[in-house]
């Protein structure tokens, strides 16, 4: 049987490609050692997440390995060999601030470990097809030096200008503030663009906007829409930090990026880029979601402002799709961010028993 190795399989897009590719007829196998609530505490434990796949999922295999552990690794590869067709690596350290807390454990996890993961793959199944989930935070904080215009309830870019219709992947990702966190993205994207071109491997980075959907453990530090409707749902205060609140995301579902992985699986290319996300089909601004999620609950949100950003935090960001829909036509958005808001709402309302 064909095999998939799925790094942070707890986790969103994780436990999203367990469901899928295990549909397809992979046997997948998951790596997760829930080092998520140790990020974020245990509310962001994707714990829950793992035990519905082992509960469900008959052609599911767990792992509690660390990923910087290579010798872990390369038994769990070794196990599998050339069956292996496929590595879907989600497995990160994904937060701006946790990083700047500890830039050791954030290298080691984001860089370390995509290393140890490209290594066993080109040692014992260079066949496989790697995929990637990047960030678009490997730009840096370029993209907020590009002409934006402040409206009402968000900020955009000025009419006529070459990223009008989102950003491309041809924007520089030198010569920026990174943060720490978006430095060690930035080294796995480069290393894995590197391994499909000096090795010729099928390597593919998906550099995403906000990746969410109602599997995801939002925390403050992680999953913008997630973590507001939770704050929503429950009450909690909400924290707006810098930008008047008019910074805009583009929101992907996790399903839509499944899909695009599985576009990608069936027609590889080599050392491939993409910028991912909802492109101008799904953004929402975070006064525009405070407003909707208040809409959906009926609640007024409690929120604060505080006027320092975060470091490295992008003002606009909305990614051109342009470059994977040439590639891959046959791909489309199909979740709006209104649909997405209202999946997530329901996911905290059965979570919390609101």
């Amino acid at each position: 049987m064909d095999v998939a190795i799925v790094t942070g399989s707890g986790g969103l897009i994780g436990a999203e490609s367990v469901r899928f590719f295990s549909q397809q007829g992979f046997h997948v196998v998951g790596i997760d050692n829930d080092m998520r609530a140790e990020f974020f505490g245990a509310e962001a434990s994707t714990s829950w997440s793992v035990a519905q796949l082992k509960e469900k999922i008959g052609s599911y295999t767990h792992y509690t390995d660390d990923i910087r552990d290579y010798d872990a690794m390369r038994r769990i590869f070794d196990t599998y060999g050339k069956d292996i067709k496929l590595v879907v690596h989600t497995a990160a350290q994904p937060s701006h601030d946790w990083a700047a807390r500890a830039p050791r454990t954030d290298f080691g996890v984001n860089a370390l470990g995509t290393l140890h993961l490209l290594e066993c793959t080109r040692e014992v199944c260079p066949e496989a097809v790697f995929i990637f989930t990047s960030t678009n935070k490997v730009y840096g904080d370029t993209p907020n030096y590009l002409p934006l215009v402040e409206t009402e309830t968000r900020w955009t870019i000025e009419p006529g200008h070459a990223y009008a219709e989102g950003i491309k992947e041809d924007m520089s990702i030198d010569q920026c503030t990174h943060s720490v966190f978006g430095a060690s993205k930035v080294a796995a994207d480069v290393m894995v663009q590197e391994y499909g071109r000096y090795f010729d491997m099928k390597t593919v980075c998906f550099r995403g906007g906000c990746l969410t959907g109602p599997g995801h453990s939002g925390a403050e530090l992680h999953g913008f829409v997630a973590y507001l409707m939770k704050c929503c749902v429950i009450g909690r205060q909400y924290q707006i930090f810098g930008y008047k609140g008019k910074q805009v995301r583009d929101n992907i579902h996790s399903a839509d990026l499944i899909q695009a992985f599985w576009q990608f699986y069936q027609a590889p290319r080599v050392a491939e880029v993409y910028n991912i996300g909802g492109g101008k089909y799904s953004n929402v601004s975070m006064m525009e979601a405070i407003t909707m999620a208040e809409e959906i609950t009926g609640k007024k949100m409690d929120t604060v402002y505080r006027d320092e950003n975060r470091i490295g935090d992008h003002i606009w960001w909305i990614g051109n799709l342009g470059r994977f829909e040439e590639h891959y036509p046959e791909w489309k958005i199909n979740y709006g961010i209104e649909r997405i808001m209202q999946e997530v709402y329901e996911a905290n309302v059965e979570r919390a028993g609101a």
